[in-house]
């Protein structure tokens, strides 16, 4: 049993350590899947990721994103390929999973690793596909972030090791804001296919500022997201494009770290909205997206937080936390 003065946000940013035995410190790394676009889940997910390595001394000597990785690239033996975590893996967004498995392909003597990740498929036969890939690589390590996801990967993939792991954003805790809240409430919610109809009902209502990643980012940011997007892809630039979106990501995360600061509460259908809330100790509420990624990572990771609770889907109710939580 852990310690009343140990909060839960602790024990969930130590396990992420876990990985530190597949990708040993002092390791050389190529970061692969990086993302390039506006979603701040992504990007939060990524300055976890940084951190982490920075945390455990391990070495990026490459960055690629699914836009500018080439058709072909010589990667020392000795370097470990480590896949960005998030919620795309499956064939929802294939862009992201045929460079999963292009890596699997091209690479069959390296080691790989998946930093933590939700799986979802809408067909069975794509599962089926992507598994037959996964199993014919003797060097696959696969982080997933909920117990759904767990037993799905153990079934499928019968030759690569499975882990069950948090969020690398995680590895953020705490993030420390100056601002007094002078709002009550922030609706975060999503505006794409992952959206439910509980969540509309609760638009309906009126209550709060309505928000979503699209919306945070003002026209001039979104345009310089926008050119910075299509400077990857073309290449060739004498410009060094990784640096200036890295730094230009800090600024990002910073302005969500603001707008959120600014806030008593928050309510979301954003599993990174609710991350978020959670790494600035906020109180939040979490509802359902479309296909049970959200509660799933919440009864798995962070139930026992005293400040997050949990709408459950078609009874619009909330579910108080983990009684026995750690904070």
């Amino acid at each position: 049993m852990q310690s009343k003065n140990i909060h839960t946000m602790d024990v969930l940013k130590n396990k992420l350590g876990q990985i530190s035995e597949v990708i040993p410190p002092g390791s050389n790394i190529y970061y692969i899947d990086i993302p390039v676009h506006s979603n701040g889940g992504d990007l939060l997910i990524m300055k976890g990721t940084e951190a982490f390595f920075k945390d455990y001394n391990i070495h990026v000597r490459a960055r690629y994103s699914v836009l500018d990785f080439p058709d072909s690239l010589a990667i020392p033996k000795d370097h470990i390929i480590v896949l960005h975590g998030g919620g795309n893996f499956g064939d929802l967004y294939p862009a992201h999973q045929k460079l999963r498995e292009k890596m699997i392909t091209s690479y069959p003597y390296h080691r790989i690793v998946m930093l933590p990740q939700t799986i979802f498929y809408k067909k069975e036969s794509e599962f089926d596909r992507t598994a037959q890939i996964f199993n014919g690589h003797k060097d696959i390590h696969l982080y997933v972030r909920d117990t759904l996801s767990f037993s799905a990967a153990t079934e499928k993939f019968h030759r690569c090791n499975v882990y069950l792991s948090p969020d690398m954003a995680h590895q953020l805790w705490p993030i420390r804001h100056k601002d007094s809240p002078d709002k009550d409430l922030l609706c975060f919610f999503r505006t794409d296919i992952e959206k439910t109809t509980e969540q509309e009902q609760l638009e309906s209502t009126g209550r709060g500022d309505l928000l979503d990643w699209a919306s945070l980012y003002n026209k001039v940011e979104q345009k310089s997201i926008n050119l910075i997007v299509k400077m990857i892809k073309k290449g060739g630039t004498p410009l060094p494009m990784q640096a200036i979106w890295g730094r230009y990501t800090d600024y990002l995360v910073d302005k969500a770290v603001k707008r959120f600061s600014g806030y008593r509460t928050v309510q979301t259908s954003r599993l990174h909205g609710h991350i978020l809330s959670c790494l600035m100790d906020k109180p939040n509420t979490l509802l359902d997206n479309s296909y049970g990624k959200n509660s799933n990572y919440y009864h798995t990771w962070t139930s026992g937080i005293g400040s997050a609770r949990l709408i459950v889907k078609n009874e619009g109710q909330t579910t108080n936390s983990n009684a026995s939580q750690i904070s």
